[in-house]
C-alpha cells in the first residue's frame, strides 16, 4: 500500500504536537482504545453567565454591522472586501476576538468566537477567512501560547485592533513535507539576528498583511541547534516582495499571496518560542484553531438547510410542493440531521477548549474532518434540491427578479474546505497517529527493533504483554460498565451503540495490527476508516450529550431537539455500519496496484483522445533543493509530513 512518513517521524511529529501538558484526559483518545468515557464530556460544562454576555452583545454588534454596511455580492463582483468594510471590522475589535482583554483585545470564549465566525461567514465567506487567518493561525495565537512577555506587550495589543496578520508556511514545492522546506534563515556573523531567504506560497491575508509569522530553516551550525524556527517579521521590512495575488475557484474576496523574502534580516528578539520550536508552534496553535474551521462548515450547512427548506416549500412540481415527494424529503431529513450532528459537535469540542481541563486534539482534528466532509456534501445536496437555479450565480438570479440565493457560491467557497488546514487526506493520518498511537507504537517497536532474534523477541514480548493486559477488556466488557445511560430516554440507545462500537472498533485495529504488523502505518486507506468510525462515534456521542444540554438549557425545545439528535444518531450508525463491513471486504489492494500501473504510464492508450488545453510539459517547474536538513537528519525527522497546507 501507499507509502506513509516512518514511524519514527511520526512520533516525533506526535510528540511535537502535543501542548506542555498532554497528560490531559482526552474523550477521543479513550475513544479509540475501546474505552468509551462519557464522564469527560456530559454534563457539558456550563457557559459563564458573563462570557455569554459579552458574546452576545458582540454578535448584536457583528450582525447589525454585516447586514447594514456590508454588501457580499460586491465583493464577489469585486473579489475584494472593501477597505471601509475592513476598517468597520477593526472598528468593531472583531481582530481582537480571541485576544485577552489585557492585551487589548475582546477576549472571546471559543464558543462565541465561533459563532462570529459562523455569522460572518454566512455573509461572505471571505469575512470569516480573514478573522480565522488572522486569529486562528495568524500571528496572536503563537504569540499567546509560545511568545516573550515583550513580544505580548508590543504585538497583541496592535494586533486586537489594527495589524492584520498572516502565517507563511507553505512553499511552492512544499506542503505536506516540510522536511523539504527551502526557505532558510541563516545568523548573522554578528549574532545579532537572522537572514531570511525563500518563497511562501498561499499565505492567506499574505497581500495585506502588516505582520506576519513565517517558517524558515535554520542551518545547525556551532551554537545554533538549527530546525524550523518561526519568526515575528513586519512586513514593512527591507526584501520583502508580495510577488502575485493568488485567485481561486472560490474564496473571492480572501487575500492569498506568494511572497518573496530577499536576505530579510530578522533581530534575535523576534524569534517565537526558540530556534528550533517552530514545528511544535505551528502544530499547537492548530490545536483548538482548527475548530474555527467546522463552525464555518457548520454555519453552511445549516444556511443550506434554510435555503432548501424554504425553495421545497414554495417550488410547486405535479401539484404539490417538492418537499411533498420523496427524494426530496430524504435529503430534507439528511440535511436536518446533519446539520444538528455539526453542531453538536462543535459545541461539544468547543466547551471542552475553554474547559481546559481535557486535551482536546483529536477531538478539534475530528470536528474539522467530520464539518468539512459533511458540510461539503450539505451545500452539494442543497444545490440538487434547488435544481437549475443552484447553478445559477446571485447576480444573475436577482438581474432577473429572483432572490438572490448564493448557491453556487457556496458551493465553491465550501470545496476548499477538505484541502486547507490539513486535506482529508491528512487529517485520516494525523488522527490515526495520535487516537491509534499505542497500537502504532507497537509496530514501531518490532520495526525498529531490527533482524537480530533477541531484538524481535524482546519487541514481541513487549507487543504480547500490552493487549494480554487490554484485550480481554474489549471481548469482555471486563473492567468497563456496559452502562445503561437511562438517563438519556430515548436517546440512550444511541449512546449504548456508542459504547459498544467503540470496543468494536479497538478491537477491529487489534486485527489490523495483527493482520498487518508494522505494515499497518502504511495502510492509509485502512487507518482513514477507523478515523471514519470514529468520528461517527463521537458524533453520535456528541449529539446526545448535546441534546440534553439544550433541553437543560431550554426546555421549550426538549422534544425537538431529542428528535434531531435521533434523527443524526441514526444516519451515523448506518454510516458506521457500512465503514466496519469495508474494513476488510474491500478493493483497496487491487486499487494500489492499478494505481501503480497507471503511474507506470501502463494505460497511457486511454488518455489518447483528451485535448489538453493546459499544453504538455511538467506541471511543476523543477523544485528548488532543500534548504535545510535532509532525510536521516534528527531536525529532517521531526517534520511534520501529515500536516498539508497547515496555515491555508
Amino acid at each position: 500500500m501507499a507509502s506513509n512518513p516512518s514511524y519514527e517521524q511520526s512520533k516525533q511529529v506526535a510528540e511535537a504536537s502535543r501542548e506542555t501538558d498532554w497528560t490531559k484526559p482526552s474523550f477521543g483518545k479513550e475513544l479509540f482504545l475501546g474505552n468509551f468515557r462519557l464522564d469527560l464530556i456530559h454534563p457539558q460544562p456550563e457557559l459563564d453567565p458573563a462570557a455569554v454576555e459579552k458574546g452576545e452583545a458582540f454578535l448584536d454588534r457583528l450582525r447589525t454591522f454585516l447586514t447594514e454596511r456590508v454588501d457580499p455580492r460586491q465583493i464577489e463582483r469585486e473579489a475584494k472586501i472593501p477597505q471601509d468594510v475592513v476598517q468597520g471590522l477593526k472598528d468593531l475589535g472583531a481582530l481582537g476576538m480571541k485576544i485577552p482583554v489585557e492585551h487589548g483585545g475582546l477576549g472571546l470564549s471559543q464558543v462565541y468566537y465561533n459563532k462570529a465566525l459562523a455569522m460572518a461567514g454566512t455573509w461572505h465567506s471571505a469575512i470569516s477567512v480573514l478573522l480565522s487567518a488572522h486569529q486562528s493561525i495568524g500571528l496572536p495565537e503563537p504569540l499567546r501560547l509560545f511568545g516573550s512577555e515583550a513580544q505580548k506587550r508590543e504585538w497583541l495589543p496592535k494586533l486586537a485592533t489594527d495589524s492584520i496578520s498572516a502565517f507563511l508556511l507553505t512553499e511552492p514545492d512544499v506542503g505536506s513535507d516540510p522536511a523539504r522546506m527551502s526557505t532558510t534563515a541563516v545568523p548573522t556573523e554578528d549574532g545579532t539576528g537572522y537572514r531570511i531567504n525563500g518563497r511562501k506560497l498561499w499565505a492567506t491575508n499574505g497581500v495585506v498583511a502588516d505582520v506576519v509569522v513565517v517558517m524558515a530553516v535554520v542551518p545547525r551550525s556551532e551554537g545554533h541547534k538549527g530546525g524550523i524556527t518561526a519568526f515575528l517579521c513586519p512586513y514593512d521590512r527591507p526584501g520583502i516582495t508580495v510577488e502575485h495575488r493568488n485567485q481561486f475557484m472560490g474564496l473571492k474576496g480572501i487575500e492569498n499571496s506568494v511572497t518573496r523574502f530577499d536576505d530579510v534580516f530578522v533581530p534575535n528578539e523576534d524569534v517565537i518560542g526558540g530556534e528550533g520550536k517552530g514545528l511544535r508552534i505551528a502544530l499547537t496553535t492548530l490545536n483548538t484553531g482548527r475548530l474555527s474551521l467546522p463552525a464555518i462548515c457548520l454555519a453552511m450547512a445549516k444556511y443550506s438547510l434554510k435555503i432548501a427548506r424554504e425553495w421545497s416549500t414554495e417550488r410547486q412540481q405535479w401539484g404539490q410542493p417538492i418537499g411533498r415527494h420523496d427524494p426530496i424529503a430524504q435529503k430534507l431529513a439528511w440535511l436536518a440531521g446533519t446539520a444538528f450532528g455539526l453542531e453538536a459537535m462543535l459545541d461539544v469540542s468547543s466547551r471542552l477548549a475553554d474547559d481546559k481541563r481535557n486535551d482536546i486534539r483529536i477531538e478539534a482534528a475530528l470536528a474539522k474532518l467530520y464539518g468539512s466532509e459533511l458540510g461539503w456534501t450539505a451545500v452539494d445536496e442543497m444545490v440538487q434540491v434547488r435544481g437549475g437555479r443552484g447553478f445559477e450565480t446571485a447576480e444573475s438570479l436577482a438581474q432577473r427578479g429572483e432572490k438572490p440565493v448564493p448557491a453556487e457560491q457556496m458551493l465553491r467557497d465550501m470545496r476548499i474546505n477538505r484541502i486547507f488546514e490539513g486535506s482529508t487526506e491528512i487529517m485520516h493520518l494525523l488522527i490515526a497517529r495520535e487516537a491509534v498511537d499505542q497500537h502504532l507504537q507497537v509496530a514501531g517497536d518490532v520495526l525498529l527493533a531490527g533482524t537480530g532474534l533477541a531484538g524481535k523477541a524482546k519487541a514481541a514480548a513487549k507487543a504480547g504483554a500490552f493487549y494480554a493486559r487490554w484485550f480481554p477488556t474489549l471481548t469482555t466488557g471486563a473492567g468497563q460498565r456496559p452502562g445503561s445511560f437511562a438517563e438519556f430516554g430515548d436517546l440512550a440507545r444511541h449512546l449504548r451503540y456508542a459504547e459498544r462500537h467503540s470496543r468494536k472498533l479497538a478491537r477491529s485495529t487489534f486485527y489490523a495490527m495483527g493482520r498487518y504488523q508494522a505494515r499497518l502505518e502504511r495502510e492509509g486507506r485502512l487507518l482513514g476508516r477507523i478515523v471514519d468510525i470514529g468520528a461517527e462515534l463521537y458524533g453520535i456521542a456528541c449529539a446526545c450529550v448535546y441534546a440534553q444540554t439544550v433541553a437543560r438549557e431550554d426546555p421549550d425545545r426538549r422534544q425537538s431537539v431529542v428528535e434531531l439528535a435521533d434523527l443524526f444518531c441514526g444516519q451515523a450508525r448506518r454510516r458506521a455500519d457500512r465503514l466496519f463491513a469495508e474494513l476488510w471486504a474491500n478493493d483497496d489492494d487491487a486499487q494500489y496496484r492499478i494505481a501503480q500501473d497507471v503511474l507506470a504510464s501502463r494505460y497511457d492508450w486511454f488518455e489518447q483522445d483528451v485535448l489538453d488545453p493546459a499544453g504538455n510539459g511538467p506541471m511543476m517547474p523543477a523544485p528548488a533543493p532543500p534548504a535545510g536538513p535532509q532525510v536521516g537528519d534528527p531536525v529532517a525527522a521531526a517534520a511534520p509530513r501529515e500536516e498539508a497546507t497547515v496555515a491555508q
